[in-house]
Order: C-alpha cells, then sequence, then structure tokens
C-alpha cells in the first residue's frame, strides 16, 4: 500500500477534545473543552421548537439563508461601523472551525508563509499546514501576552501571505490594545499581507477592555477576512454556526472553497438563530456581567487554593501555573489531575509553538455549581497530587533572559 499522505504526518488528535474524553473516564467536572453546561437563551429554543415542524429541513442557499444573512449584516454592521452587504460580504460556515480553514484556502497557496502569534488555539498550526503554507509563530510574552513589535516585523520581513489573530485570544484571554492593532496593521499593510481574525468572543470582554475589530480601523477593511461564529454568544457550541465577512472579492472565493468543503450550515438551526442575531445590546451587556461574574468567582477561588494563575481580559479561559507540581509532562499531570482530583484542564504546551510544560488552561463557562464543585475539588489538590522532587522548572525559562522566574515576573 502506498503510504497516506505527509501533510498529516504531524497532526494528534485534537488535545482539548481528548481531554474531555478523559474527564468523562474519570467522571471529572469537566473544565478542559470550552462549553457551557448551561442552556442558551429560552427565545432560541423556543423558536427550534417551531422550526422542527416547518420547512426547514433541506438545503438552504449555499453561503447561508438570506434572512441569516440579513440579520447577522444587521448586527456586525452596527458594531463594526460599516454597512455590511449581506448578499456579497459574507459566506455562513459550519463553525468559526470551517470559516478559519475556508479563509485559509482562500488566501494560502502551497509554499506560503502565515503568521501566527503563540499560544494559539490549536487549529490554527493545521490549518495553515493542510492549506500547504508554512505557520512562522511569534511569541506572546506572559503575563500579560504582549509582543515584541521588532519579532513581529521580523516575521513580516519573511513575505507573509497573512497574519492569523484570535481577539480576544484562546487560549490566553488576552484582548489587543488599539496601540497593539495598529502596530499590525502597520505591518500588513507595509508588507501586503492579509489579516484573518478569530473573533468567537468578540462579546466575552471584561473591564476597562475593549473589542476592536480588525477591520474597522483605517485602510483594513480591505486586507481583513473577519471570522466568528454564534457559538460562545449565545452558548450554541454544538449548532457549528459560523461566518466569514471580507470584501466581495474575497467572499466570492471564500464561497467556492465553502461549497466544496460543507455544501452549507444546517438550514433548521440557521432559521431558529435568526432570533438571537436580533438580540438589542441588553443581552450583549447581560451576557458580559454574566462572564465578569463566574470570571470574579473562579478567580476568587483559585486565590483562595493559593494556585497561580493568569488573569483573562476576555473570553473564559485561565491559564494556570503547575511549576510547584514538578511534573515534566503537562500533559501526564493533566491525565493524573482527572484521575485523582476529578477536575479536567487541558495541558498548555498543545498551545505554544515554546517548549511551556508549566501551563494547564481552565474554562469558566460553566454553571456556578459546577464552578464550586471543581473549586472544592482542587482544594485538595496538594494531597492528592504530591509534587515530585526537584520541580522542573527548565522548560519554563524566560525566552529574553533564560532566568526561571515565576509566572508573575516574567521580564
Amino acid at each position: 500500500m502506498k503510504k497516506l499522505s505527509d501533510r498529516t504526518a504531524t497532526f494528534t488528535d485534537s488535545v482539548i477534545r481528548r481531554m474531555t474524553r478523559v474527564s468523562n473516564q474519570y467522571g471529572a467536572v469537566n473544565l478542559s473543552q470550552g462549553f457551557p453546561d448551561f442552556e442558551p437563551p429560552k427565545e432560541i429554543l423556543d423558536r427550534l421548537e417551531q422550526v422542527a415542524h416547518e420547512d426547514y429541513h433541506q438545503y438552504s442557499l449555499t453561503w447561508g439563508a438570506q434572512n441569516f444573512r440579513e440579520a447577522l449584516a444587521a448586527k456586525q454592521s452596527r458594531l463594526m461601523g460599516r454597512n455590511i452587504d449581506p448578499n456579497s460580504e459574507i459566506v455562513v460556515t459550519c463553525g468559526s472551525t470551517e470559516a478559519m480553514m475556508a479563509a485559509m484556502m482562500t488566501v494560502a497557496d502551497p509554499g506560503d508563509k502565515v503568521i501566527v502569534f503563540s499560544p494559539f488555539y490549536e487549529n490554527y498550526g493545521a490549518d495553515t499546514i493542510l492549506s500547504g503554507a508554512e505557520p512562522i509563530y511569534v511569541p506572546l510574552y506572559p503575563p500579560v501576552f504582549n509582543f515584541d513589535s521588532n519579532e513581529l516585523e521580523a516575521a513580516f520581513q519573511q513575505h507573509p501571505k497573512a497574519l492569523i489573530l484570535c481577539n480576544p485570544s484562546n487560549p490566553c484571554g488576552k484582548v489587543f490594545t488599539h496601540e497593539e492593532l495598529k502596530t499590525i496593521a502597520e505591518l500588513a499593510e507595509k508588507y501586503d499581507a492579509y489579516v484573518i481574525t478569530d473573533e468567537v468572543y468578540e462579546h466575552i470582554v471584561y473591564v476597562p477592555h475593549k473589542h476592536i475589530y480588525f477591520a474597522s480601523l483605517p485602510g483594513m477593511w480591505e486586507r481583513t477576512i473577519s471570522c466568528s461564529s454564534l457559538s460562545k454568544t449565545y452558548s450554541i457550541t454544538g449548532w457549528r454556526l459560523g461566518y466569514i465577512i471580507a470584501p466581495v472579492e474575497i467572499v466570492e472565493v471564500a464561497k467556492k472553497v465553502h461549497d466544496f468543503l460543507t455544501v452549507g450550515a444546517a438550514a433548521p438551526l440557521q432559521e431558529s438563530a435568526v432570533t438571537a442575531l436580533k438580540f438589542n445590546d441588553n443581552y450583549y451587556r447581560w451576557l458580559q456581567e454574566k462572564y465578569t461574574q463566574k470570571r470574579a468567582l473562579f478567580l476568587n477561588g483559585l486565590d483562595g487554593i493559593g494556585l497561580s494563575h493568569t488573569v483573562p481580559e476576555g473570553a473564559y479561559y485561565v491559564m494556570l501555573d503547575i511549576s510547584e507540581f514538578g511534573y515534566d509532562s503537562d500533559l501526564e499531570f493533566c491525565e493524573v489531575l482527572a484521575r485523582d482530583v476529578g477536575v479536567g484542564a487541558v495541558p498548555g504546551s498543545s498551545f505554544f509553538r515554546e517548549p511551556v510544560n508549566h501551563l494547564i488552561r481552565f474554562h469558566f463557562a460553566k454553571k456556578d455549581e459546577t464552578l464550586y464543585e471543581a473549586l472544592n475539588r482542587l482544594e485538595q489538590i496538594r494531597k492528592k497530587i504530591s509534587a515530585r522532587k526537584s520541580p522542573r522548572i527548565g522548560k519554563k525559562e524566560c525566552r529574553r533572559c533564560n532566568s526561571s522566574p515565576s509566572l508573575e515576573k516574567f521580564c
């Protein structure tokens, strides 16, 4: 038999999804894969019940049902500060995962280069490789996960076709500032590169931070492919409704890629979700308040246990420092954590290009009682996971000065 494709040779299964299976195996509280355990808004569920008995069981238009695109265009036009044409500047996809893949295949040819900030959502590297392109990784430095503008320009000097920007960021919860976005925009224009944005956490941002749509910056609409989804905003991760918003000449290509990838997103779910897209601003204020409260609950609980962690500016993830336990493998630690403590997490090494093994990722998109249960279990973490002798911190060395500072003291 001939060998299988070389492009998949370095792939593993998704570590994030694997940790859900590990959590289920041990009956752990699953704070690994980022989906809520609470219901979507009632209005959406009521409409879904009605749609089940209406005529929405066949294909909708390949690039999205007309009323869905019109409702989405109205919502995003208000937020992005420009009039978005629902017929020529939107493609509805099967989740933002497909949106990102379609965007990458729209932009990149085999041999092209694409800039990816590290840490990154695990799909980005795979998307780049599946497109035949080569990722250029640029580090974000803890604890605030800022980038070095000189390092970023050095990456642009390799003449990439595009940069991937996750904002707010998964896994580190960074919200890029206006100045940071301006720097990226100037470099994208200087070196003639596209910017592919993943903005699925656009409505989950904590005061005083603010989400700024990259496409809204001066001169950036023409070179930005904005990807997002309804998954996180409306707690419907299983519905797989995403989209691309971009100039007409980019969307025309993305439509063709999308058509051959998946044909179209689920018609009855699009019809049901139109209700959500028409929510007024009160809903998004309520969502922000809801996640602000959950962040405070969970982080205060971690503080009470004495566990060192990041403070997310957006999204609903927190990175926990496990250096004190002395594990060489964060994957092994997460398996032990699920088995012995009963809490599921994702090893941080799955998000970093650099050899980072001292961080794990939790998420707090859960009912309050679920978070309390996780914290109650974590109170026993030092009793149930003994620190290994000579805790290894070498892989945590600062990439600038080669020291081994604590998480709070990265230079």
